[in-house]
């Protein structure tokens, strides 16, 4: 079935998606791809090969949308860099993180404690969206520049707290009336 498609989808997701291997992507560019390949492998153009072609059409579906979600998201897709050069992200087990990375996270925790309103959530949000896109461009720089994918990975645990944690900051200006 995949013959006449033309997709291997043994490949690893920038292989899958044909797009390189590094952490800077083009968003435009991984959706254009992501609706070939769905075009693709979708379901219905294997509606004459009866149910079991149906099926794998449906596990390919699901392979190009789990790569696309791995490809398009800035953590998924540092963590996948990673893994790919031997490195494991390890984020439940590997805490380890700089001195200065846990002081400044202990700042924002003792911040978002002593918010009362949105203008004070406000500019706790504004230093973590800074801080976000300080650890994308480190990540850019290790990654595609430095090929140092130890220190990335640390980076990537450091951009999951920082997801998180902006998340939670999302939640409290919901209960702020934000």
């Amino acid at each position: 079935m995949n013959e006449g498609i033309g997709v291997d989808l043994q490949a690893d997701d920038f292989a899958l998606f044909g797009v390189p291997r590094r952490y800077v992507q083009d968003r435009d560019v991984l959706a254009q791809r992501w609706r070939e390949l769905q075009g693709a492998v979708h379901p219905d153009r294997f509606a004459r090969e009866g149910a079991a072609g149906q099926r794998v059409a449906m596990q390919w579906a699901v392979r190009v949308n789990e790569a696309y979600q791995r490809l398009k998201d800035p953590v998924k897709r540092g963590a996948l860099l990673c893994q790919l050069h031997g490195v494991a992200i390890d984020a439940e087990r590997n805490t380890a993180m700089p001195v200065e990375f846990l002081m400044h996270q202990m700042e924002w925790r003792e911040a978002l404690d002593e918010v009362r309103d949105l203008v004070a959530l406000e500019s706790l949000q504004q230093d973590v969206q800074q801080e976000r896109r300080r650890v994308e461009t480190t990540l850019s720089q290790l990654l595609d520049q430095q090929a140092d994918y130890a220190a990335a990975a640390q980076q990537v645990r450091a951009l999951m707290f920082i997801v998180r944690f902006a998340n939670e900051l999302d939640e409290r200006a919901q209960q702020l009336g934000a």
